[in-house]
């Protein structure tokens, strides 16, 4: 979806009085903790936007020489191919900033691998503009990196352990 096309949806849902939910991320390789964390997210209003950070951004992000591995058109396809998600945008931008300026969430929700929302550097933005900042809890062991390292046969703490499904 275009950043217009983006935007004005979320503005049509806006004024109908509902509640916009945004996340941004890279979504490499999809797994059962993206699923949970982006139900979760979609569970604070009435609809889920998400923001998928372009190829050129995950490489500055450092996320590692082999990312990311699938291309972001790719990554956005299938985000938004899952029930929970309402519309997908690929930003260029390293933070998503310049799109939450314009989208205007009601509530912005990142991973709990943020300690809390006062480290990251959007709050500021997305509190003057009347939204709400929500830190969601990560489900423990599962990452795309630990997926890599597996695939490489490298030993990954606390992936085998048995991990309780989530619940509509």
């Amino acid at each position: 979806m275009t950043r217009e096309a983006f935007v004005a949806q979320a503005a049509r849902l806006k004024s109908e009085g509902k509640r916009v939910v945004f996340t941004n991320g890279v979504f490499d390789l999809l797994h059962v903790g993206h699923l949970r964390y982006l139900q979760q997210a979609r569970a604070l209003g009435d609809a889920l936007f998400v923001g998928v950070n372009a190829d050129a951004s995950v490489r500055r992000l450092n996320k590692g020489p082999e990312r990311p591995i699938n291309p972001e058109d790719e990554r956005a396809e299938l985000l938004l191919g899952l029930k929970c998600v309402d519309a997908v945008c690929v930003f260029e931008e390293d933070t998503p900033i310049e799109l939450l300026r314009i989208l205007k969430p009601s509530i912005h929700c990142k991973g709990g691998d943020y300690a809390s929302p006062d480290v990251l550097p959007e709050t500021p933005l997305v509190r003057a503009l009347g939204g709400e900042v929500v830190i969601l809890p990560l489900v423990p062991g599962r990452s795309t990196t630990n997926v890599i390292k597996k695939l490489a046969g490298q030993p990954i703490p606390n992936l085998i352990a048995p991990v309780k499904a989530a619940v509509d």
